[in-house]
């Protein structure tokens, strides 16, 4: 399953203090941010929906992302 967010994480070292904490909660997953795209897209691949909890944890570490 792909996943696909908008956020507003736009420099590579708010990727580097976010990473720690993605691959700790989701280490089954496979992650990327394309900070050229307009929406500062975040890719996630998982076997399973873990759109909330990747939402829910962007917005605690002070992020905007939302679903697309």
């Amino acid at each position: 399953m792909v996943l696909v967010f908008k956020t507003n994480v736009n420099s590579s070292s708010k990727v580097k203090r976010i990473a720690p904490k993605l691959n700790t909660l989701f280490p089954n997953s496979k992650w990327n941010f394309d900070l050229e795209d307009c929406d500062r897209i975040l890719r996630f691949e998982s076997e399973n929906d873990i759109m909330k909890e990747i939402i829910f944890l962007m917005k605690i570490l002070g992020f905007e992302c939302e679903a697309l």
